[in-house]
């Protein structure tokens, strides 16, 4: 999946686009949002996510995508979450994890804003705006000082040893702030903090992150719970204390408590339905309850459930022909891209490369798109003489699958040899 430009490749997502345009507005203006995506595997669950990332980028916004899992990110402890969320953490000019960066422009915009209200400081000497300096400090962070003051110290003490370039211990800060376990003592000492970050703490630092987040200029943060189905695979009192868990999120979103958060899970519909899923705990269900009973045309996209159809191969072909045209427009024969490789001989590609993975076509967009653009665009656009229908086998080798592709592809009868092989009923 490439890092940008996913609108250029989103297929059957238009009528979901102006709710999802219209709720990040929401969030950066100070509200906030919750939505659950379901679809089942390859319905495209992470390609929407990562598309509605980069539509929260383009806002300014912050945005940190967490896998569930039961060993390394369990959702029933809080304090995980919050410590992925810092390590996952972009911004449109910074990678993860980008929390240092967002750390250091807050500190800048503190001292700028503090100058702009009061340009005499600038002469006043270093001690006047280090004290005015403090004093916006403490007005910002008065709400997290009541609630979670830990947060608040700590990013008191961040600042402190930053001015008095102490950077081993503002290092040690930024990774407690970001919810990093066994954080040197001296610096934790030092700052006036004790102990590690638990699951109630943890509510309250992404409290205190969001505050850094704007004051930082980011009027958001987009944050992706991804494989939340995972929690169906637990033991049940893990599970009954996860689903608690995302009931507290969902609650505290709608109560307002984190403005400018954004909250996305991801699902399938046997964790939103089945027995070991979310009816497993009834406030949670009724939360999350959305009626999937009328034909898919008419889902409402601003319902708190939004439910992919997944691919079909009209879609996979569709897919295809953008991805085609997006490879002519670079081409130095753009005619000749779109005459060789024409929209019969995308959707005959498309059939051929489903088929070699037993028919599913909600895991055949990843190798699609590998064999259309290196093993057909790539050859067209350099041989003259290349033509796919006639020069070109398909193969498909379980070295360059992914465990689900080939999976899918030991379902697979007789794979096409050649995109012709393939009869269409056109």
């Amino acid at each position: 999946m490439p890092a940008s430009g996913l609108d250029l490749l989103a297929v059957g997502l238009e009528r979901f686009v102006p709710t999802l345009d219209a709720e990040l507005d929401v969030v950066t203006a100070g509200g906030s949002s919750f939505k659950a995506i379901r679809g089942e595997y390859g319905a495209g669950k992470t390609f929407v996510t990562r598309f509605l990332a980069e539509r929260a980028a383009r806002r300014g916004m912050a945005t940190a995508e967490v896998q569930i899992s039961e060993t390394e990110t369990p959702l029933h402890k809080l304090e995980t979450v919050y410590r992925r969320i810092g390590e996952s953490l972009r911004t449109s000019a910074f990678p993860p994890s980008a929390l240092r960066p967002v750390l250091d422009s807050w500190l800048y915009t503190l001292e700028a804003d503090v100058a702009a209200a009061d340009p005499s400081l600038a002469v006043a000497g270093a001690q006047s705006m280090d004290a005015a300096v403090a004093q916006l400090l403490e007005q910002r962070l008065a709400a997290v000082s009541t609630r979670t003051p830990a947060f608040a110290q700590a990013l008191r003490a961040y600042r402190s040893a930053v001015v008095a370039g102490d950077s081993v211990a503002a290092d040690a800060l930024a990774g407690w702030l970001g919810g990093q376990p066994h954080v040197a003592g001296a610096a934790k000492r030092a700052a006036g903090i004790r102990g590690e970050l638990d699951h109630f703490g943890a509510m309250g630092f992404l409290q205190g992150l969001l505050t850094v987040l704007r004051d930082a200029g980011h009027p958001g943060l987009l944050l992706i719970l991804d494989e939340v189905e995972t929690l169906q695979r637990v033991r049940g009192d893990v599970r009954d204390k996860a689903l608690n868990a995302l009931r507290q999120l969902v609650d505290e979103v709608d109560s307002g408590r984190f403005p400018g958060l954004f909250l996305v899970i991801t699902g399938t519909p046997a964790f939103y339905d089945g027995p070991s899923g979310v009816p497993r705990l009834p406030p949670l269900a009724q939360r999350l309850a959305t009626d999937f009973a009328t034909d898919t045309r008419f889902d409402n996209p601003r319902a708190v459930q939004l439910r992919l159809p997944g691919f079909d191969l009209a879609a996979l072909g569709q897919l295809g022909t953008r991805v085609r045209d997006l490879f002519a427009d670079g081409a130095s024969d753009a005619a000749r891209i779109s005459r060789v490789v024409d929209d019969r001989y995308v959707s005959e590609l498309a059939v051929a490369v489903t088929g070699s993975l037993g028919g599913r076509v909600g895991v055949a967009p990843r190798v699609f798109l590998k064999k259309l653009v290196s093993d057909v665009l790539d050859r067209v656009d350099q041989f003259d003489d290349f033509d796919p229908r006639r020069h070109y086998a398909l193969t498909v080798n379980a070295a360059e699958l992914t465990d689900v592709e080939r999976e899918s592809a030991s379902l697979a009868v007789i794979p096409a040899a050649r995109a012709d092989d393939v009869h269409l009923d056109l």
